[in-house]
């Protein structure tokens, strides 16, 4: 992820080793994607064309996720060794959560953005095959993940990234888009399972996310800025933030006629008690991500897959923006669902764009080079060291 951002000679890869360093960041894009399309769906807009577009991206990510899929085996049948190395890997482990939510965002995307080109019925099977298969996925990375960390891996707190809270966010994109199969399952017992279930893994992620959160704050704060190309992960926390408000407000909606009073009452003002100070944390959070950016850009950050973290996490503020809207009836929080998502498309205009530039020349799937000194990760960093 780091050597990815600065321009070098990029050596000749052969055909049958192309896929060797193809690694489970490579999910985001899908993510990406998808909220894209699952996103739009959100604003408070309608009409032919806008539905289009957005079913053109959930096509797209679609498209992208199978041939990921297919990647991925192949990458596990041919090189199982580097599969099995990218476990061990503490920088590159996290990112097996990102194959839970890429599964779930394309699932949920069915169900919004795709609804369109498939059907009410095609988009609940394919919604419910991969919601099950991303929940079990993301539910396994949030306890595989975190035990390797603490058993296998060796970790100072100066190696603490946003990047740790991919696995731990997976169950939230499941509270989140679980409610949307709610009507489709049979009265009583299922709705309402289905609808406790997801507040089950709001809370299962929250508090692991509010665990990780100090150490990330924290090595920011004394161990000084992360390195160039890690920097767009800073937007990473934002994926908590605005999918655990994108969640209740879901939970919210679907409770009427599911859960009995005075709980669907309850979970309406809950949506809104939490949103609200969530969404401002997140907005501020927005603003020190950015400025992050924008110094490590001056100082030379080029492109990386880490660019990828600029739209997921951006896209969950969008809906969460949007639930509040919903909630609250307040044009400010439309007006800001609205202005997030010109930035989600913007921020995916810039990911793809470099992704597919990098996979033209080769770049992306060639092996890993060693980085400058000065963009290595940092151990026991001083405050000097990350602040030029």
């Amino acid at each position: 992820m780091v050597t990815a951002a600065h321009p070098v000679s990029v050596p000749v890869v052969a055909p049958a080793a192309r896929l060797r360093h193809l690694g489970p960041n490579w999910y985001a894009a899908v993510m990406g994607t998808a909220v894209v399309g699952s996103a739009g769906t959100a604003l408070p807009w309608d009409g032919p064309g806008p539905r289009g577009v957005l079913a053109g991206f959930w096509a797209l990510s679609l498209l992208a996720l199978t041939a990921l899929l297919a990647a991925r085996a192949l990458h596990w049948n041919r090189h199982g060794e580097q599969a099995r190395a990218q476990l061990l890997d503490p920088a590159m482990a996290p990112f097996h959560g990102c194959l839970a939510m890429a599964l779930l965002a394309v699932g949920g995307g069915a169900m919004t953005a795709g609804r369109p080109l498939l059907g009410t019925r095609a988009a609940v099977a394919l919604d419910g095959v991969l919601f099950t298969a991303g929940t079990a996925v993301g539910l396994a990375a949030a306890v595989a993940v975190p035990y390797l960390m603490a058993v296998r891996h060796r970790i100072e707190p100066s190696q603490a990234t946003p990047v740790w809270l991919l696995p731990l966010v997976a169950p939230m994109v499941s509270a989140s888009l679980g409610p949307l199969l709610v009507p489709h399952l049979p009265p009583g017992q299922p709705r309402e399972t289905m609808l406790l279930g997801s507040l089950a893994l709001f809370g299962l992620s929250l508090f692991a996310v509010l665990l990780m959160l100090p150490l990330v704050f924290g090595r920011l704060i004394v161990h000084g800025a992360l390195p160039l190309a890690l920097t767009p992960t800073l937007f990473l926390v934002l994926g908590p933030l605005g999918q655990s408000t994108t969640a209740l407000g879901q939970i919210a909606d679907a409770a009427p006629g599911v859960v009995p009073a005075p709980y669907d009452t309850g979970l309406r003002v809950f949506a809104v008690l939490y949103g609200v100070p969530v969404m401002g944390f997140a907005l501020l959070w927005l603003a020190l991500a950015t400025a992050h950016v924008v110094r490590a850009r001056r100082r030379g950050m080029g492109f990386a897959m880490t660019w990828w973290a600029f739209t997921f996490p951006v896209g969950t503020c969008v809906t969460g923006a949007a639930a509040l809207a919903r909630h609250t009836a307040l044009a400010g929080y439309e007006a800001l669902a609205v202005a997030l998502y010109a930035v989600l498309v913007a921020a995916w205009v810039a990911a793809a764009g470099g992704t597919l530039r990098g996979l033209l020349s080769g770049e992306l799937l060639a092996g890993p080079r060693p980085a400058p000194a000065a963009l290595a990760p940092a151990r026991g960093r001083t405050r000097s060291d990350g602040v030029r």
